[in-house]
């Protein structure tokens, strides 16, 4: 059973048992690239990066090496909406965890000698994806599809920018959206809410007060700009042509994300049977890799389908990808085709929810941007209830020729 609690500072805490002694916990905080404000880009997978680099309490190494020494682990990720600190450790080591999170989330200082040496890593990190085309035209095209606004911005930044930050800019990019009104400490594991709360709260006294003002309150993010279909070629040297088709969807909460999530499932989702794999490669040989993606931000979302090939066969790949969204379009789903479409998109979420630590974070992420959380069982009776009419009227409503959007490496 979850169970949730609410400490004094506003922080929220989401907890789900489980039947091992290993813990995964973290704190998730909703600051990401989308909060990043003119000037900042690549600001908040910076910050990521320096708060390992020292706290009040903690130099480097001592920070590295604290759930290292007792087999542990202690990592982070930035997303266009938040940034997560995790820990996974036995549970006899969940305070020091939970210590040494809140630490790092708290009490980091950013020093600038450690910055003039962290960003020629990241550089290095942004240049390795520029190197890596069937990568990088994932960021590319959501900047096209997002064009303007800082959803659409790289994670990693741009290496001018970042070479002129401070760590004063980092400072008051923290002092802005690191509050605790806007983070969640998510605990997936054997451990009381009690203990929990206790360990929280015993970590929260060596943490540097952080409160919401009312400058910090009216925080409020941008909506994206109106969509428009646009249509890119870039020149790359590469050996194969790299191309990006994808539109402007619905955020995660909207009801048509989850018809969508469905679709396309079917079309380029993980299993070898999916549409498009079938087509372009299994019986024309014309890629290595095709596949498709639905992401729901909190107000907007964007669908995508990615495939390398020759660059003679663009064209032909192109129209056999038209094609079958051209299928979905025409009549609703059979009754058979339906069933399997579930059987089969719940059988993976099945398999997904065996791996614990994405649980945990996805409990976490969930909590943080909509207070709620979302069971295997809550997805499949969601997903049982899906009609074909639903997922018809959606595909009408996305797979609109007029209004994909394509990018192309060449």
């Amino acid at each position: 059973m979850i169970e949730t609690y609410i400490l004094d500072n506003g922080l929220r805490i989401v907890a789900c048992p489980s039947v091992t002694d290993v813990v995964y916990c973290g704190i998730a905080v909703d600051a990401g690239t989308r909060d990043e404000l003119p000037g900042e880009e690549g600001m908040a997978h910076f910050t990521e990066h320096l708060s390992f680099k020292g706290t009040t309490h903690r130099r480097a190494w001592h920070i590295l090496n604290r759930m290292e020494s007792v087999g542990g682990d202690l990592n982070a990720f930035t997303g266009k909406e938040e940034t997560v600190y995790y820990s996974t450790c036995l549970r006899p080591h969940f305070a020091r965890a939970v210590d040494l999170l809140f630490d790092v989330v708290f009490n980091s200082t950013y020093p600038q000698h450690e910055m003039d040496k962290e960003v020629e890593v990241v550089i290095d990190e942004i240049e390795s994806y520029n190197d890596s085309p069937a990568d990088l035209i994932y960021d590319d095209f959501e900047n096209l599809i997002f064009q303007g606004h800082a959803l659409g911005h790289n994670i990693l930044g741009r290496a001018e920018e970042l070479r002129r930050m401070t760590s004063q800019d980092v400072r008051n990019f923290v002092e802005r959206l690191y509050l605790p009104t806007r983070m969640v400490l998510y605990v997936y594991g054997n451990v009381p809410m009690t203990t929990i709360v206790r360990e929280a709260v015993k970590a929260l006294r060596k943490a540097r007060e952080r409160e919401s003002g009312a400058e910090t309150l009216s925080v409020v993010r941008q909506a994206p700009t109106l969509y428009t279909p646009r249509h890119v070629e870039v020149e790359k040297a590469a050996h194969q042509a790299h191309v990006m088709m994808g539109v402007r969807t619905f955020a995660a909460t909207d009801p048509r994300h989850l018809h969508l999530y469905v679709l396309n499932n079917m079309l380029g989702g993980p299993g070898m049977n999916s549409r498009l794999n079938l087509s372009l490669r299994e019986r024309n040989g014309l890629v290595y890799n095709v596949e498709s993606a639905s992401v729901g931000y909190t107000d907007t979302g964007v669908w995508t389908v990615y495939f390398g090939c020759d660059p003679h066969d663009v064209v032909r790949c192109k129209k056999l990808v038209m094609r079958e969204l051209a299928h979905l379009t025409e009549r609703p789903l059979s009754a058979s085709v339906l069933e399997a479409a579930k059987r089969q998109i719940m059988g993976q979420a099945g398999i997904s929810y065996d791996s614990f630590e994405n649980v945990a974070i996805n409990m976490g992420k969930r909590f943080l941007h909509y207070n709620t959380t979302q069971t295997y069982e809550v997805l499949c009776q969601r997903v049982q209830a899906l009609t074909s009419e639903e997922l018809f009227h959606t595909a009408r409503e996305v797979f609109v020729p007029e209004n994909i959007s394509t990018m192309m490496f060449v």
